[in-house]
């Protein structure tokens, strides 16, 4: 006999609004099962709106729910078909706790959704909740809702990439909300087919509000910014141009430790040997004291960084040259201050840097563009970062969109 203080507890506990327990069992091996109904008599018709009381046919069925300490859940619940007065047809209610012709719950779904962004989807279907097809099912009804969605008041945009196969130059585009520091989308191309269509999907209201674009030197990323963006300005993002600006300083370096090697391995002489060592010392293990920030270099660093000096002209005057740019974009505040430093600057770093010296020019409207408000892409490094973090522990995801779904629910709430 069922105990009606029971039932209550029960209903209470399930949690689920308009819905009721009316009866539960325990079976050994399988978990509990406790069958619902739902607290209203009528539903709405989906065609014309109208209210109905009129009951068709019931449809019953099993879905899973969160378990209830170490034992699985199970719901019996009854998808009801109404009749409409008015189409005289039948439909079937909504259920706002269940997908349509789905086998588990809104919030189940929602906790599996937790549990693989910290695990894989193996060790969570391993568990015995969810089946693997099953998670990749609500993996698959996320991606549909996201890919739905279009960017709210997006004024900066971030554009970047990050590998998807190291090594095999299969590239993602990362869209990022600069000011909400957000990941918009991930794709699975960074060609501008793939990306113009993304953007044109997001409508011409979306675009025409975008006022920034923070991107790498990359002129595919500013063909579509012109094209499709009439009134963002294209900002080339200060850490790619410097990231060029150590590439040609670590080169030199490269360059100048290889002749000294050479030298080395030519010479007969000992007192020559015992004049170029000193100097092949001071160069090796001198590459992240020349590239890092000097405001960052620990003392050991800090010592290398003298010593290397010391011994090679050119990289001393490379690196003073490589750390007067980071400081003029560093302390910079207003536009005309930027273009005067920056103007001595190329003056000066044309003889060291000229491939950098020419990138600059060639750009230099979009890299001036930064004194404006001071936009750069720090935000979508540090979230490609992330994407990498969830790509080395994605064992399990069988292909491209469940890995995109994932990093966008790290940013975005489902179910």
């Amino acid at each position: 006999m069922v105990n009606k203080k029971d039932i209550k507890i029960l209903t209470e506990l399930l949690g689920l609004e308009n819905v009721k327990v009316i009866s539960h069992r325990l079976h050994s091996g399988i978990g509990i099962i406790l069958q619902t109904e739902s607290k209203i008599s009528n539903s709405i018709c989906p065609k014309c709106g109208t209210k109905s009381h009129k009951l068709h046919q019931n449809h019953r069925y099993i879905v899973k729910d969160l378990p209830f300490g170490d034992k699985p859940v199970f719901l019996e619940i009854n998808r009801r078909q109404f009749k409409c007065d008015k189409c005289k047809k039948p439909f079937s209610e909504d259920l706002d706790f269940v997908r349509r012709k789905r086998t588990y719950t809104k919030r189940l779904a929602h906790k599996i959704i937790q549990e693989v962004l910290e695990n894989d989807i193996h060790s969570i279907a391993s568990k015995g909740i969810v089946t693997t097809e099953e998670i990749e099912r609500i993996l698959k009804d996320a991606s549909e809702e996201l890919s739905d969605s279009k960017p709210l008041n997006l004024k900066r945009l971030g554009i970047d990439e990050i590998a998807l196969v190291k090594g095999k130059g299969h590239y993602c585009a990362v869209l990022v909300n600069l000011d909400t520091s957000n990941l918009i989308a991930i794709l699975g191309d960074r060609t501008q087919k793939v990306i113009g269509e993304t953007f044109t999907q997001w409508g011409i209201e979306v675009l025409e509000q975008i006022e920034e674009v923070s991107i790498d030197l990359w002129q595919g990323y500013k063909n579509l910014v012109i094209e499709l963006m009439p009134n963002a300005q294209v900002v080339a993002d200060r850490f790619h141009v410097m990231t060029q600006i150590n590439k040609e300083l670590d080169t030199q370096r490269k360059r100048e430790k290889r002749n000294v090697e050479e030298l080395i391995k030519k010479t007969k002489l000992a007192e020559k040997k015992a004049e170029y060592e000193p100097i092949l010392l001071g160069l090796k293990s001198s590459k992240y004291p020349l590239l890092k920030n000097e405001d960052n270099l620990n003392e050991e660093q800090l010592k290398k960084l003298i010593q290397v000096k010391n011994i090679s002209p050119v990289l001393k005057v490379m690196h003073e040259i490589k750390e007067k740019f980071r400081k003029i974009f560093d302390n910079t505040n207003d536009w005309y201050t930027g273009v005067f430093k920056l103007g001595m600057w190329l003056s000066k770093a044309k003889k060291y840097f000229p491939k950098s010296n020419n990138t600059i020019i060639r750009w230099f409207d979009e890299v001036i563009a930064y004194f404006d408000n001071g936009t750069n892409s720090g935000v979508v490094e540090g979230i490609n970062n992330k994407l990498k973090l969830i790509k080395r522990s994605g064992y399990g995801f069988r292909n491209f969109e469940n890995f995109r779904v994932r990093c966008l629910l790290n940013w975005h709430s489902f179910y």
